[in-house]
């Protein structure tokens, strides 16, 4: 999966030499916690709701609401942006992109096609994906099996759920604090396991955990 088939495409920006006021009220009205900087169409910089907020006055300043309200007027973005921002592009993996905010504890990334901005890349829509990767707006089973790390271990796995006519959602593997050991999640497509978990312990897979799930969406009806 791509940044493009996750981003937001023509986000919202701002000029640098726009208020922070303005900057503000620009977010609130569109709904939006960041705003790329632009200057000609260029990329120079992001800035964030957060550091918007920060450099607005405490409540135990000593400064009268006049001078507070000139201070204000007079910043700019350019004056609280972050300069050259980390950036993607369309075809960057969306792995890769978690990775790249997770290092540089960012929670958006812009994504440039050569020097022109098409789109941006939040936390939200990295959460997003990853719900659909896991297939969690779909019913089904959810089975974790403990498995030595070895080759051959997933086709057998697989083929096993296979030959009870059952279809795989998901499917993901973690390491165990034991390097030998590896943790197999498999999201399966029915609430029927009968056999399955007697065929996979015959053939020396420990079965840890089953739960029956209903889907994300339904979970969260209001």
């Amino acid at each position: 999966m791509m940044v493009k088939t996750r981003m937001t495409p023509d986000p919202v920006t701002a000029a640098p030499d726009m208020g922070v006021l303005d900057a503000l009220k620009h977010m609130q009205r569109n709904k939006v916690r960041r705003l790329p900087i632009l200057d000609k169409d260029r990329l120079v910089g992001i800035v964030v709701e957060s550091q918007l907020l920060k450099v607005a006055p405490s409540p135990a300043t000593t400064l009268s609401a006049f001078e507070v309200n000139y201070l204000l007027s007079k910043m700019t973005l350019k004056d609280v942006m972050t300069r050259n921002p980390v950036t993607v592009t369309p075809d960057t993996l969306i792995e890769e992109a978690a990775v790249l905010m997770w290092d540089n504890v960012v929670s958006g990334l812009p994504v440039l096609d050569g020097d022109q901005l098409v789109g941006i890349i939040t936390e939200t829509n990295i959460f997003d994906a990853f719900i659909d990767s896991m297939g969690l707006r779909q019913n089904g089973t959810r089975l974790a099996v403990e498995a030595a790390d070895k080759a051959g271990v997933l086709a057998d796995i697989t083929a096993i759920i296979r030959d009870h006519d059952i279809s795989i959602i998901s499917l993901s593997t973690f390491h165990q604090k034991d390097a030998n050991k590896r943790s197999i999640v498999l999201r399966l497509d029915t609430t029927e396991l009968d056999g399955v978990e007697e065929a996979l312990e015959s053939k020396g897979y420990e079965v840890v955990h089953v739960a029956y799930m209903a889907s994300w969406s339904e979970n969260n009806r209001g």
